[in-house]
């Protein structure tokens, strides 16, 4: 993660690109076997795992209020059933259950492949440790699957060459054929979660095209979070079949965010997002991106710090951390990008022009989470 940070601090040199992004030519990968998926040692996440070895059923020791109060005691996290189990309540009486497939951001930073090796042991704890971070604010989920994939590495976003698109097309070859088998795996009328962060978020962006619109499964799409990855309102948004959320309690459809602390300097989120064309094929110059405000699940507005139940603020390592109350407000701007003030304290991973885009979730772990309860449960009551 620190080879992220110094990445992105040097973004515009040369310098940058000549250390992360690989210079060799793309080797087309081997497809994974055809029953790769059926392996539980596949998924970072998935039912049947014991709950200390899966790290999105991890949930925050403590509970810390800003304003000195008692802390409280942990919620009891819930078992996770076994693949295709009959649904059964997973927050309360109202909520039905419900299956999130969660994809995790880059953590490959290497050059050595366009695409990160499965063995690679470094960015599979780092990812490891991203779900656990990440996919646990979905863990009232009564089933959470996390798949391991031949991600693009980190410099795949740094150029425009041909073999960067090779390497996401291959990364999303891995997460489609996981996605078949989750599919295979849950129960044939529980309503669906996507959800991912960074390169993750595209990836989920692309599922949203290719596997969900004009299909039955979207009837079953209680809501969509490719968060952190920037969306046209223009551009890209009328081709994903979901419109933005406009209320907190509204079914089917895509929350996202990105994250910036004040004065904020987004040059080098919009350098990227104004030289790629939308999924229209148009450019994006210009064009807002999309913000659903995590304090409200409105798009647009603002709200106080008052209104954030929880950030989980992580300790040095990223090996633990505690919900923090009130800790930050949060407004939309014109432009779409989510403000938060002045700069908090969340370590040492904020990037350049105050970008809190790797604390894009933990900033509004706890409102997360209550928000995919909250559209589940009305797209429960829509379907009654």
């Amino acid at each position: 993660m620190a080879a992220v940070l110094f990445g992105l601090r040097i973004y515009a040199d040369d310098v940058t690109k000549i250390a992360l992004v690989p210079d060799s030519e793309f080797e087309a990968q081997a497809p994974l076997e055809q029953i790769a998926y059926h392996d539980p040692a596949m998924w970072f996440s998935r039912p049947g795992l014991a709950i200390e070895d899966d790290p999105a059923r991890w949930q925050p020791g403590e509970a810390a209020a800003t304003d000195g109060e008692s802390e409280t005691e942990p919620e009891e996290r819930p078992e996770t059933p076994s693949p295709a189990a009959a649904p059964v309540q997973a927050a309360g009486d109202t909520t039905p259950a419900f299956a999130v497939f969660f994809i995790h951001p880059t953590s490959y930073l290497d050059r050595a492949h366009w695409n990160a090796p499965l063995d690679h042991e470094e960015s599979q704890r780092r990812a490891r440790l991203m779900v656990r971070g990440m996919a646990s604010a979905f863990n009232d989920a009564s089933e959470i699957w996390a798949p391991r994939y031949r991600q693009a590495t980190f410099g795949a976003f740094l150029t425009d060459a041909p073999e960067a698109q090779q390497a996401l097309d291959a990364a999303y070859a891995d997460l489609s054929q996981a996605f078949d088998f989750f599919l295979e795996s849950i129960a044939p009328d529980v309503p669906i979660i996507l959800a991912g962060h960074s390169q993750g978020g595209l990836h989920i962006t692309r599922l949203l095209t290719d596997r969900v619109i004009g299909t039955p499964l979207q009837e079953r799409i209680a809501a969509a979070y490719p968060i952190g990855w920037p969306i046209s309102l223009e551009h890209d948004l009328p081709l994903l079949g979901l419109p933005a959320c406009a209320s907190p309690d509204q079914p089917a459809c895509i929350s996202d965010w990105v994250s910036f602390a004040e004065p904020a300097e987004p040059g080098l989120l919009l350098t990227r997002y104004e030289t790629t064309p939308g999924l229209d094929g148009q450019s994006r110059v210009g064009s807002p991106i999309l913000c659903v405000n995590p304090l409200t699940g409105s798009a647009g507005g603002d709200a106080a710090a008052s209104a954030n139940i929880g950030t989980l603020v992580p300790n040095s390592d990223l090996s633990d951390g505690e919900l923090v109350s009130a800790a930050v407000g949060a407004r939309c701007d014109a432009n779409g990008l989510l403000l938060i003030g002045e700069p908090v304290d969340m370590g040492q991973y904020v990037l350049p022009g105050n970008n809190y885009h790797v604390y894009d979730i933990p900033l509004f772990w706890a409102n997360l989470k209550a928000d995919v309860v909250r559209r589940v449960q009305a797209w429960q009551q829509a379907r009654s």
